[in-house]
């Protein structure tokens, strides 16, 4: 009887212990139980790539030519070609940013007026420069241009200065590119020229 009580005893103590290990939790286990569902997302670095965007250009990294125009009933037509001169990408999308400067360095009078592709008021020669802004991705060697028009025709009330120098920029804050015309731009009605996205 003695033997029969200490066996059940052993036998209770036993399912005990199995009990009460089955609920410790090791603090070394990356499981954790919670009541909402957990999803684990295993990334193989060999065949998982990351795409990070490249960063907004900057006009420091560029070279520019102005293309010169042609003048059509007193609105002259011209474009800037600009080509990355530096390793990596960047990115862009919109219109050019201009700054005017005479043959002093002084900064001139302008009157931007960005071109978004429907009912534009001017219909720049190249077909892509009549279109809505794209985005754009450029690398080492990559080109984009911009057109521009301007009225040269001078009236009581108006200033035709003369600009030798546009500089460039791709986004407000960024750094400048300055590009020479071989001819002065002389945009009238106070420095107004319609600009078409980069394209």
């Amino acid at each position: 009887m003695r033997r029969g009580a200490i066996s059940v005893a052993i036998f209770v103590a036993f399912v005990v212990i199995i009990t009460v290990s089955r609920h410790v939790i090791d603090s070394t286990s990356s499981t954790t139980t919670t009541g909402v569902p957990v999803t684990t997302t295993t990334i193989n670095s060999a065949t998982t790539t990351a795409v990070v965007a490249a960063p907004t250009c900057q006009g420091s990294a560029f070279s520019g030519v102005f293309n010169e125009g042609e003048g059509a009933a007193g609105t002259v037509y011209a474009s800037v070609t600009l080509t990355k001169a530096t390793p990596g990408a960047c990115s862009i999308k919109g219109w050019p940013i201009l700054t005017l400067q005479d043959k002093t360095g002084a900064v001139l009078p302008l009157n931007l007026v960005d071109q978004t592709g429907s009912n534009n008021a001017i219909q720049f020669t190249g077909p892509k420069a009549n279109d809505p802004p794209v985005a754009l991705t450029l690398t080492n060697g990559s080109v984009t241009n911009f057109s521009l028009a301007y009225s040269s025709v001078q009236t009581a009330n108006t200033v035709c200065d003369n600009a030798v120098t546009i500089s460039v920029q791709f986004a407000t804050g960024g750094s400048s590119l300055p590009v020479t015309p071989s001819y002065p731009v002389q945009p009238c009605d106070s420095g107004k020229i319609w600009v078409s996205p980069f394209y």
